[in-house]
């Protein structure tokens, strides 16, 4: 018997399947869902699909395409699936320029450094035996990406598999490759990177790439982490692989809504759920905010767990137990988004014409990432940020007028709990983060007609994200593979029969990547209980 052979009940608003989210793992969800047959409706709170990906004004003329500004995880299983048509408008990887402020820029080039400009010969080969080798160690956790995790106490057959070809994988390298395996994958980025490398700016690139939206510092332990789940995206088979699709972000909800609704999936938005409907542990449907009812033997929530089970299902349905653990999900946001209203494109120290349309990180190195960290632990706010940067308009000329520019920076750390209240600490934050901003682009500061920062407390709000966390909670060892989001719902099933969750708070975790609703759907139409 599989999910779907439950009876629902009688009623014209009755469905196979109700997925509560329209956010790319929601509409991915819905669309693996619909491929099979099944009668799928899909349910948005917002105005607009498309999750954390929704653009918006922020300014007159002006338009930000949501909090991701690239991608670099798309997997390619999804897309080939689904039918995504998400591509890079130049056919290749954008360029990553690390910036100092005293130095010529780093550029790395291709799929994460495949060449790179600005750093000594020596250095450059030094970089490519290590990203040679983290790309490796990278691709045997990518193995465990597109399944569910493997359930201790009921490791199937596909799970053995699995675990089989990254046993084979290791052996094939050598009996010395499997133990750096072992010895580096718990270690952090900083120990790492000074293993190889001496230029401060590959040093500081590594640091932030590991710790970006994880409340962890370089040398903090298990950071490399971090790292390795970066590089399991990839572009054209190329891992690291970073870039902007054709018709710019703004392209990548629509290309996830138009898989959905070419399944013949019915998406309604302003739908808000207020209630997931559950009897003696089995859900049967959904209630909305105004009282309509709907039906389904299956309910997917691709909304944070947090919101699933703390309000949106009635407690009593739940142990006390496992209620606890949801609540302990570590899921408070570290990194803020600004978005700058140019007069015209900025003029950034060391840049040509063409590195401007690729990732600009703002890191002078490890030892900047980490004492940008160390506020962040006690509640404060980084008085010396580190920050990575996108011109959005370049690859999409409809969010700025004519001959003006959109800025787009994420800015990290900024924690969620900010000690004095975001309230007062933003425009401070916002002063140090211009002035940075006007030391590599000498002049900016005149050119701007609008900023809008959103701390994390203005994600949660706007995206109806708990704690303002994009990854909707920490990528950490406690909080990945058999734990994410808990024990009790890593493998997409929930204790609650007909309930599955597929938002970034699932396995594998956040990203634009679809694996968490794709993954999901496939769960439920295999007919696995866990």
């Amino acid at each position: 018997m599989t999910s779907f052979d439950v009876p629902a009940r009688v009623t014209t608003n009755a469905y196979d399947a109700i997925v509560i989210g329209a956010g790319h793992n929601g509409l991915a969800a819905a669309a693996k869902l619909g491929k099979s047959g099944r009668k799928i409706l899909v349910l948005e709170a917002a105005s607009a699909p498309g999750g954390a990906a929704r653009g918006r004004e922020f300014a007159p003329g002006f338009r930000s395409a949501g909090l991701a500004h690239l991608v670099n995880r798309l997997d390619p299983e999804v897309a080939r699936d689904l039918g995504l048509t998400l591509a890079p408008k130049s056919g290749a990887a954008m360029p990553t320029v690390v910036l100092d402020g005293a130095n010529e820029p780093a550029v790395l080039r291709g799929a994460y450094g495949e060449t790179i400009d600005g750093v000594s010969v020596s250095e450059a080969e030094a970089f490519g035996k290590l990203r040679e080798k983290l790309v490796y160690q990278a691709g045997i956790l990518k193995r465990f990406l597109r399944r569910p995790p493997p359930q201790l106490g009921a490791i199937g057959i596909g799970d053995i598999s699995t675990l089989a070809a990254a046993g084979f994988g290791l052996i094939r390298k050598g009996r010395a490759e499997g133990r750096d395996f072992l010895r580096m994958l718990l270690m952090n980025v900083a120990d790492v990177a000074d293993e190889y490398l001496e230029d401060d700016r590959l040093k500081g690139l590594l640091a932030f790439d590991a710790t970006l939206g994880i409340h962890l510092g370089p040398r903090s332990p298990t950071s490399l982490l971090g790292l390795y789940y970066r590089l399991t995206g990839e572009v054209y088979g190329k891992a690291g692989g970073q870039f902007i699709p054709e018709g710019g972000m703004a392209a990548v909800a629509p290309a996830f809504l138009k898989a959905a609704e070419k399944t013949g999936v019915t998406i309604r938005c302003g739908a808000r759920v207020g209630r997931i409907l559950a009897d003696r542990g089995r859900a049967s449907g959904v209630v909305l905010a105004d009282g309509a009812e709907f039906a389904a033997p299956v309910i997917v929530s691709a909304v944070h767990p947090r919101t699933t089970f703390l309000h949106l299902l009635d407690p009593a349905e739940s142990d006390t137990g496992f209620l606890r653990s949801i609540s302990h999900i570590r899921t408070a946001g570290n990194v803020a988004k600004l978005d700058l209203a140019l007069e015209r494109m900025p003029n950034i120290s060391g840049l040509t014409g063409r590195d401007h349309n690729g990732r600009i990180v703002i890191a002078r190195s490890m030892e900047h990432v980490e004492t940008a960290f160390n506020p962040a632990k006690y509640g404060e706010f980084s008085p010396d940020p580190v920050m990575e940067i996108v011109l959005p308009s370049l690859a999409d000329r409809t969010l700025a007028p004519d001959g003006a520019c959109t800025l787009s920076a994420l800015i990290q750390y900024a924690p969620y709990k900010l000690k004095m209240g975001w309230a007062a600490g933003k425009p401070a934050f916002l002063r140090i983060v211009l002035d940075i901003l006007e030391r590599h682009a000498p002049g900016i500061g005149k050119t701007i007609i609008a900023a809008d920062l959103s701390a994390p407390t203005d994600i949660e709000t706007e995206y109806d994200l708990p704690g303002g966390h994009w990854h909707h909670g920490e990528l950490q060892a406690d909080q990945l593979l058999i734990n994410r989001p808990t024990r009790a719902a890593s493998g997409y099933a929930t204790p609650i029969d007909g309930l599955y969750l597929a938002s970034a708070g699932a396995h594998p975790g956040g990203g634009i990547s679809g694996l968490a609703g794709w993954n999901a759907a496939r769960h439920i139409l295999s007919g696995a209980k866990r």
